[in-house]
C-alpha cells in the first residue's frame, strides 16, 4: 500500500473515530436519548449525504452524517443534536418559501443547544438575537433582503436545506425494528421531562444512590409475574433487570435483550413501550433463557436460530394473551404448531430474507446473548463475565419451569399452548447422545439373524449321543445376504483423520454387534473407489484410506446404486465432514454421520448424526 493511500486511510478511521465519539454523547445524554433511538442517524453512503455540509435528516428521522467530514466529537455531537430537534420540534412543515423556513428553524434549533451548553458549534460566529419563535422568525425573512446574519447555521451547508422532506420510510424500516412512524413530539417531550428529572436527581445526589434502580413501569412489570402468572413467576423472582442506556447503546440493544448465564434481561429505556408490551417483552426474554435456546443452537446459525425461536415464543404469547404484543415483533400465521427446530429448517433455505428481519435487539442481532456474545456489542467478543447462579443452569431453569407449570395448572391460571408444555416437558430428558442414536438406526435396519435348527451340520454334543442325531443351529444364506449396508466415505484433504477413525470404529462396532457379515465400503474425493464386500472387524483396523482429493461424494452414491450385486433396498450411510455439494440418493434409505457443528448446505431428507470427537 502506498503512503498517499495509507494516510487516507488513517483519516478515514480517524473521522470515523470522532463521528462515533460525537454520536455516543448524544446517545448517553437523558434529553436525545428517546430522538435518538427512534431515528437512524449512520454515515451517508452513495452520496445521500450533502456534498460540502456535515449532515441531512429527512421526516422520517433518518440522520445521514457526511464520512468526509472531519469534526470534533463535540461538533459531531452538536450536528446530530441538531438533526434531532429537527424532529422533535415538528419543523417538516411545508411553507411557500421553504428556505427561509428551513433558515428559520435553524436558527431557533442553534439558541435551543445553545441555552443547553451542549456540543460546540461547528459554525463561525453568534447568533442572531431575537430568535424565539418559528413562525416570527420565517414571517420576518420573508420581509428582508440582507439574511446574511442567518446564514450558515445549518448542518447541509450555506444557501442548502438540511430538511428533507422526501418520504423514505421504505428504506429506513430496512434497518430500523417496527414499520410505525414514531411520533417525535411525544419523545421530544420525554427527553425533555427525563432531562429535568436526571438534573433534578443530580443535583440532590439520588442519581450516584439509585444509579442501578430500574422504573416503576419495570418494577410493576416483575411484580405482575410473581404475583399473577407462576409459570415464569421463579423465572422473573430470579432475573435481574438492567435499564442502562449507555450499556444498550454498547451493546446496540434497541428494544430489550435476555443473558442466561448471566440471569440479566436488558431493557431499552428510550423504546417507547406500554406497561402491557413491557409485560410481552419481558416474558419473551424469559422464555429464551428458561428454554435454554442459547444451549439448543448446537450446529445451527445463531442469527437464524434466533429468529425461529422468536416465531415460536411470539405466537406462544399471542395464543396466551400474555401483555400485549408491541409492533414489528416476528410472528407469522403460518408457523403456528411448528417448533423452533422445524421452523429453523424452514427458514433457512432463504437466508438472505431472514437475515434482514429483526429481533428485539435489531436487525441482524440476536436478542439471546451467550457468553462470547453480546457485552459490548459485538458478536464474538467474549464479555469476560461469569454466571451468577452457584447452582448448575439446567438444573435451575428445568426446576423453575416444572415447578411453575405445576402451580399454573393447580390453580388454573389459563390456557398453555401444547408446544409450550411439551418443550417444558422435554428440558427434564436430556438429549439422547449421538452414539445411541446411529445404533437406533442400526436396529431399524438389523435384527439380529435368527438361527434355525438344522440336520445338516451335526451338533457339538452329537458324540454324548451317537445314537440320537442333534441338529445344530445356523444361519441362513438369505439372511446373510439381506443384512447388509453401503458406506460412502469422504476422503477428502478436509476430512479429519480423528473423525474418519472414529467414524470407522463405530460402524464397525455396531455392525458386529448386530451381526452384518459384510459391508459394502466406496472411497469418495476426487473420485470414487470401490473397496467391494468388507468385513466389520476389517473397516475398524486394517482399512487403507485411498486419495485425499478434492470432495465429490455423488460417484460413490451412484456406484452403490447401480451396482448389482448390492441390494436395492440397503440403506446407505454417508460419512463426510459436510463440506460437500448436494446428494441425490434416489430415493434410498440414507443416513448422514458429520462432526458436531457441521451443517450440510442442503436440507437432508435422511438423519443425520452429529459425532462428538
Amino acid at each position: 500500500m502506498s503512503k498517499n493511500n495509507q494516510k487516507k486511510n488513517e483519516a478515514r478511521t480517524l473521522a470515523r473515530q470522532k463521528y462515533e465519539a460525537g454520536y455516543a454523547m448524544v446517545y448517553k445524554h437523558a434529553f436525545f436519548l428517546h430522538l435518538a433511538h427512534q431515528a437512524f442517524i449512520r454515515l451517508g453512503e452513495n452520496g445521500d449525504y450533502p456534498g460540502k455540509g456535515m449532515a441531512i435528516v429527512t421526516k422520517d428521522g433518518i440522520i445521514n452524517c457526511n464520512p468526509k467530514t472531519m469534526a470534533e466529537p463535540a461538533e459531531w455531537a452538536r450536528v446530530i443534536a441538531h438533526c434531532l430537534l429537527h424532529l422533535g420540534m415538528e419543523h417538516f412543515v411545508a411553507h411557500e418559501h421553504q428556505i427561509e423556513w428551513n433558515m428559520a428553524c435553524d436558527c431557533i434549533v442553534e439558541k435551543f443547544l445553545t441555552d443547553m451548553k451542549f456540543g460546540k458549534p461547528w459554525y463561525h460566529g453568534t447568533l442572531p438575537s431575537g430568535v424565539y419563535d418559528e413562525e416570527k422568525l420565517y414571517a420576518k425573512l420573508c420581509s428582508m433582503t440582507d439574511k446574511s446574519e442567518y446564514i450558515g447555521l445549518g448542518t447541509a451547508g450555506i444557501n442548502i436545506s438540511d430538511m428533507i422532506t422526501t418520504n423514505t420510510t421504505a428504506k429506513r424500516n430496512r434497518y430500523y425494528f417496527g414499520s410505525q412512524p414514531p411520533k417525535w413530539d411525544i419523545l421530544f417531550a420525554r427527553g425533555l421531562t427525563s432531562a429535568v428529572t436526571e438534573a433534578v436527581r443530580s443535583a440532590s445526589g439520588e442519581a450516584d444512590r439509585n444509579r442501578s434502580k430500574v422504573s416503576v413501569r419495570l418494577t410493576s412489570a416483575k411484580k405482575w409475574f410473581l404475583s399473577h402468572y407462576p409459570l415464569l413467576g421463579a423465572i422473573a423472582a430470579n432475573f435481574k433487570i438492567i435499564e442502562d442506556p449507555s450499556m444498550c447503546q454498547r451493546m446496540q440493544i434497541s428494544i430489550a435483550a435476555v443473558s442466561p448465564s448471566l440471569a440479566e434481561i436488558y431493557i431499552n429505556p428510550a423504546a417507547t413501550l406500554d406497561i402491557e408490551e413491557l409485560r410481552f417483552v419481558m416474558a419473551h426474554e424469559f422464555l429464551h433463557a428458561a428454554l435454554r435456546h442459547d444451549e439448543r443452537v448446537e450446529w445451527r446459525d445463531e442469527y437464524l436460530w434466533n429468529v425461529a425461536c422468536d416465531y415460536v415464543i411470539n405466537g406462544w404469547l399471542t395464543e396466551m394473551s400474555v401483555g400485549e404484543r408491541p409492533t414489528g415483533l416476528l410472528y407469522d400465521e403460518q408457523f403456528k404448531g411448528y417448533s423452533a427446530e422445524e421452523i429453523y429448517d424452514r427458514i433457512v433455505t432463504d437466508m438472505r430474507t431472514f437475515r434482514k428481519l429483526a429481533t428485539l435487539r435489531g436487525v441482524g442481532l440476536g436478542d439471546v446473548l451467550s457468553g462470547n456474545n453480546g457485552a459490548n456489542g459485538d458478536n464474538g467478543d467474549d464479555n469476560g463475565l461469569e454466571h451468577t447462579f452457584d447452582v448448575d443452569l439446567d438444573n435451575f431453569y428445568r426446576r423453575a419451569l416444572a415447578q411453575g407449570l405445576e402451580y399454573h395448572n393447580t390453580q388454573g391460571r389459563g390456557y398453555l399452548p401444547e408446544g409450550l408444555i411439551e418443550d417444558i416437558r422435554a428440558l427434564s430428558h436430556p438429549p439422547i447422545p449421538w452414539d445411541v442414536d446411529l445404533a437406533r438406526w442400526f436396529d431399524e435396519y438389523f435384527t439380529p439373524l435368527e438361527k434355525i435348527r438344522s440336520y445338516a451340520r451335526p451338533s457339538r454334543r452329537q458324540s454324548s449321543t451317537p445314537d440320537i442325531p442333534q441338529p445344530n443351529r445356523i444361519v441362513t444364506q438369505a439372511s446373510l445376504d439381506g443384512g447388509t449396508y453401503g458406506v460412502v466415505l469422504d476422503t477428502s484433504g478436509s476430512m479429519d483423520r480423528h473423525l474418519l477413525a472414529s467414524a470407522l470404529g463405530a460402524i464397525a462396532s455396531y455392525s458386529a454387534a448386530r451381526d452384518v457379515p459384510a459391508v459394502r465400503v466406496v472411497f469418495c474425493d476426487a473420485s470414487a473407489y470401490d473397496a467391494g464386500y468388507m468385513k466389520p472387524e476389517d473397516i475398524a483396523g486394517t482399512v487403507k484410506v485411498k486419495g485425499r482429493g478434492g470432495t465429490i461424494l455423488q460417484p460413490g452414491v451412484d456406484l452403490l446404486h447401480k451396482a448389482e450385486d448390492f441390494p436395492k433396498d440397503a440403506p446407505i450411510l454417508i460419512i463426510t465432514d459436510a463440506q460437500c455439494d448436494k446428494i441425490i440418493l434416489y430415493g434410498r434409505n440414507h443416513a448422514f454421520l458429520i462432526p458436531h457443528g457441521a451443517t450440510l448446505p442442503f436440507s437432508p431428507k435422511g438423519k443425520v448424526f452429529r459425532m462428538r470427537l
